[in-house]
């Protein structure tokens, strides 16, 4: 029997009723009851980041740049976009640009400067207002090279600025603008903050002005990051795209608590991982570039090298122990003043604990030139205490640092001299002549002995010692001393597993380094 349309239209109705009372189809279940006491708490939170937006908003500002000829804005770390060269095209779009970029610095994990613009010649980034007097900080990769600079508030007036001082081993950047109505953001402690920490980041992301975003701190003290010579990065989540540099991350309270500087990305937008300069070191910089006109560093004459675990055992520390190492020390320097020897353990400095060499150096470098300051140390096993007096950094300099530190030419040919292979560790060493020393380029007062040849996939090799090198010390009853005979070496070597040891190279830089006696099979 034929259907009609109309038969067929109440066949379908029917056959959906009947699935829906089978309970097939169920009704969408009421919205969640959220207790009133949750409701509180969110509305409560919410507020707070309201209040926060409001109160900082006024005082964060958007800077536009226009770049001398020829200059381009400066990628982190010191390294730069290539430019044209004999090989490379010079009418490229940005598509191919980008390629080269990736080429050049690899796809993933690139620190990039968050600046935003049209061109090269272009940039827009984010700074705020720092005191009565109209700076605003910002950082040194937004203004550098810039020719002009315009600094647009909150309200859309626009202002010519001026720079006022910069310090590219901090990233941080001083300008300035003849106005005073605008006050400044208050300055926090960024030495308190605690990972987990609320933090809001604002700013100009791709141009946008007067934008927020909201995260946690996600960790502090990111010091082995290579972006800058000095840092201690605090990380956060809080969204940070091109365009924020130099714009203030603040805490709940609406303190100011690091300068937003860089992210680590791997498609140069927000992945998460965005890093600012603690506002300790910024405000630092800052107030020495306002009072000075430039960054005033101290420094105490000490050549650092890491402390591990096997060198911690080697000197009569803790293996968990943490310092540096004094590798080398200048002579008359603050440090050999303050009676330092090379192969020190520098644990503490000024009441605080000395965790890194990045750490230590940050530290020194931003302390007061010409002020005692306590210094922990160990030597032979044993803590000491002394005063150290750092000195301005221009006066404190290492020997391959003066100029024209030369070599005399030799008196005589090098002869050969004899060899002996240290097996175990994976090395060849012979003593250090004047001829050999002429020859390999060391100094008249070095002694030692010289390595003449490294096994691959030694122990030697692992901790990176290289043909050419001099040993000139060896840690023995706890404390460094000076390597005098081929017997005497092969002496320590034929009773130790493990054997610490300073190596040293012609430019004048050392270490101390570990060597761990093979297996024999």
């Amino acid at each position: 029997m034929k259907r009609n349309a109309v038969s067929w239209a109440a066949l379908v109705v029917s056959a959906a009723a009947l699935v829906s009372s089978r309970g097939v189809t169920r009704p969408l279940p009421a919205a969640p009851k959220i207790p009133a006491e949750s409701q509180k708490t969110v509305q409560a939170l919410s507020e707070a980041f309201e209040a926060v937006a409001e109160y900082a908003k006024p005082s964060v500002v958007q800077i536009s740049v226009e770049r001398k000829a020829g200059s381009a804005p400066a990628l982190r770390g010191g390294r730069r976009a290539p430019m044209p060269g004999p090989n490379m095209p010079r009418n490229i779009d940005p598509e191919q640009f980008e390629e080269m970029l990736k080429k050049f610095f690899g796809p993933n994990g690139v620190p990039v400067p968050q600046q935003f613009g049209q061109t090269p010649s272009e940039g827009t980034g984010s700074g705020f207002v720092y005191d009565d007097a109209g700076h605003i900080v910002t950082n040194n990769h937004v203004v550098e090279n810039a020719a002009k600079i315009t600094v647009m508030f909150y309200d859309g007036n626009e202002y010519a600025a001026k720079v006022i001082g910069t310090d590219p081993q901090t990233d941080v950047a001083i300008i300035k603008v003849d106005t005073t109505d605008y006050r400044p953001l208050t300055r926090g402690v960024s030495g308190k903050l605690k990972v987990g920490e609320w933090v809001m980041a604002v700013g100009s992301p791709f141009g946008l002005s007067q934008s927020v975003t909201t995260g946690i701190i996600s960790a502090t003290d990111r010091n082995t990051l290579g972006i800058n010579e000095f840092e201690a990065f605090i990380q956060t989540d809080a969204a940070i795209n091109p365009g924020n540099s130099g714009g203030p991350l603040v805490n709940m309270d609406g303190n100011v608590i690091g300068v937003n500087s860089a992210i680590f990305t791997g498609s140069r937008g927000n992945d998460g991982v965005g890093l600012a300069i603690p506002m300790d070191l910024a405000g630092n910089i800052a107030d020495n570039i306002i009072k000075f006109g430039k960054v005033r560093r101290s420094r105490v004459g000490i050549a650092l090298a890491p402390l591990t675990p096997a060198l911690a055992r080697q000197f009569g520390l803790p293996e968990n122990a943490k310092g540096v190492i004094a590798d080398q020390v200048i002579p008359d320097g603050p440090a050999a003043k303050a009676g330092l020897k090379s192969g020190d353990i520098v644990t503490g400095f000024n009441g605080s604990p000395v965790a890194s060499i990045p750490n230590f150096r940050l530290t020194v470098s931003t302390s007061e030139s010409g002020k005692d300051f306590p210094l922990t140390y160990w030597r032979e096993g044993k803590e000491k205490t002394t005063t150290i007096v750092p000195a301005p950094y221009e006066e404190v300099q290492f020997a391959q640092e003066r100029p024209g530190a030369r070599n005399e030419a030799p008196d005589q040919e090098a002869k050969p001299e004899p060899k002996v292979e240290v097996a175990d560790f994976g090395l060849e060493v012979q003593e250090l002549t004047p001829a050999l020393g002429t020859q390999f380029g060391y100094k008249k007062e070095m002694t030692g002995l010289l390595v003449s040849d490294v096994k691959a996939g030694s122990p030697a090799a692992a901790v990176g010692i290289e043909p050419g090198m001099l040993i000139s010390q060896v840690v023995k009853d706890r404390k460094p001393q000076p390597v005098t005979s081929l017997k005497e070496f092969q002496d320590l070597v034929k009773n130790a597993a493990e054997l610490a040891v300073r190596v040293e190279t012609s430019n004048g830089t050392g270490r101390f380094v570990t060597l761990t006696k093979t297996d024999k099979k």
